[in-house]
């Protein structure tokens, strides 16, 4: 694998977990108590904005850029 793109795998994987957690934390926090948070809501659209991440990062990411 070229150097190239394992800087741009580590880049989007780290922006992507970001995302995920950043998803999950804004979707636990709409819920009024702890015992009503539905997981597999939490669970899916934070999957769905990490992939959405990836996806948005094949366009490119300024941190896997050559200097």
């Amino acid at each position: 694998m070229q150097i190239k793109t394992k800087k741009w795998l580590k880049a989007a994987s780290i922006r992507a977990l970001k995302t995920v957690a950043q998803s999950a934390i804004a979707t636990i926090g709409t819920s009024a108590m702890i015992c009503e948070i539905n997981w597999e809501v939490v669970i899916s659209s934070s999957l769905i904005a990490g992939l959405l991440s990836v996806l948005t990062s094949l366009t490119g990411i300024p941190e896997a850029k050559e200097e």
